[in-house]
């Protein structure tokens, strides 16, 4: 039967009626409609931290909406789910005179964060600062800023005209990057964008000093920082926010995901007090002409002051660098592997496993032919670029990622690879 819904990411000429429909979850586990359990790997797309099925974020969602379901908080309305998720989150960031702004997600995070970032610099009557880095592989979301701003090229092409005024760095090169400041000139530069792992364009881990260098040359220079911890927050590797493993105080950082765990969408940008002034210091002198229709729902707002309950509670947040050596120590056997081209593991709770280029060349669709294989042993992984990766919930423990690493020795196992005819000579 043919499908009307459009799903994100997909070749819809392949998946049109052929989904694998989810239809409940518990825990770190998903159940499918004929009721085959399956260990959610990627907690979903990287935000299921506190697992599924957590009544008291359900109950604390439920009681809001009885009582005020939504409201704007355009000019000075407010809601106290809103006003106090701020406080809260501003009190946790680890950012000077922090101020929230909510969206309804990553990628409205990532736009209000370089429109903020521009726009601070207009406001400072420097208005040759407009150009803005990123890295390679570096994922920010797909609207507009996000797309002309990705280290993922298919990402970024095939649209036409896009915002302009940015430059990819190279992945771990802290010289390349001070050659790029140098060639475009700092002087032109509003904002420096990086995610302290790579999460969409591979996992990409840190290597010493890189992200601490990025964060010294924007400083040296006036550039502003914006951290990119949509995936690398609430506990993801093992800190509220990620970057404090790296001793970094940005000025800005995204987040979403695990803010609410999925329960409701939400997201938002953590604003430092230098860069909200601006807006925020005379009265009549300034409005931010910027803002989406859900900025500070109250109903997803309670589902996030309920899920950092959950986390502080059970202790979840350091859980990401509690398990991320038990994970590496599981997936790195997975080296040995005729398929396995490298595993990346060891800093934070998510990992990635790249194929071989012989796979990616002699198997169609390598990385989701891995991840439909894997799904037969009853673990659900992520497809991505080159390999898969995985991002389990924060509440799994040591059967659970014992599972994983089986079932993706499993599902290596079931790929044959197909070895090109070679071409006749001077054919």
């Amino acid at each position: 039967m043919s499908t009307r819904l459009w799903h994100p990411f997909s070749d819809m000429a392949a998946v049109d009626g052929h989904e694998f429909v989810v239809d409940r979850g518990e825990g770190p586990w998903v159940f499918d409609e004929e009721g085959r359990r399956y260990l959610d790997g990627c907690a979903s797309l990287w935000y299921a931290n506190v697992g599924h099925g957590r009544q008291e974020i359900v109950q604390a969602a439920m009681a809001q909406m009885g009582k005020l379901e939504a409201y704007s908080c355009f000019s000075d309305i407010a809601n106290r789910p809103a006003l106090e998720l701020a406080e809260r989150l501003a009190d946790l960031a680890p950012v000077d005179d922090a101020r929230i702004f909510f969206g309804s997600g990553g990628a409205d995070a990532i736009d209000t964060a370089v429109k903020l970032a521009r726009g601070y610099w207009q406001a400072r009557g420097e208005h040759q600062r407009v150009h803005v880095v990123s890295r390679e592989t570096g994922y920010h979301g797909t609207h507009g800023y996000g797309t002309s701003i990705t280290g993922i090229p298919p990402n970024r092409e095939g649209w036409g005209v896009l915002a302009g005024e940015a430059t990819v760095a190279p992945l771990h090169d802290l010289d390349g990057v001070e050659k790029i400041f140098a060639e475009v000139g700092p002087e032109r530069i509003a904002a420096f964008v990086i995610e302290p792992v790579t999460g969409a364009g591979g996992v990409h881990l840190p290597v010493d000093g890189y992200v601490e260098g990025v964060a010294e040359l924007c400083r040296r220079h006036g550039v502003l920082l914006v951290i990119d911890a949509v995936i690398c927050g609430f506990g993801r590797l093992g800190t509220w926010f990620g970057i404090e493993r790296f001793g970094v105080r940005p000025d800005m950082i995204t987040f979403a995901k695990g803010v609410t765990s999925g329960y409701l969408p939400l997201g938002g940008v953590v604003v430092s007090g230098e860069v909200a002034a601006p807006w925020w210091t005379t009265p009549g002198e300034r409005t931010l002409r910027h803002g989406p229709t859900y900025s500070g729902h109250p109903t997803a707002c309670a589902a996030g002051m309920a899920t950092l309950d959950v986390y502080e509670r059970e202790g979840l947040i350091t859980r990401g660098e509690e398990l991320e050596t038990p994970l590496f120590e599981a997936l790195a056997p997975l080296t040995a592997h005729p398929h396995v081209h490298e595993v990346r593991a060891g800093f934070g709770f998510l990992a990635a496993v790249e194929l071989e280029q012989d796979v990616l060349d002699g198997v169609p669709d390598a990385p989701n032919a891995l991840l439909r294989a894997v799904r037969k042993e009853g673990v659900l992984v992520r497809g991505l670029g080159r390999g898969v990766a995985v991002s389990p919930p924060l509440v799994v423990g040591d059967e659970e990622i014992a599972l994983l690493a089986e079932a993706l020795r499993a599902g290596l196992d079931t790929l044959s690879v197909e070895t090109p005819v070679p071409s006749a000579p001077g054919a």
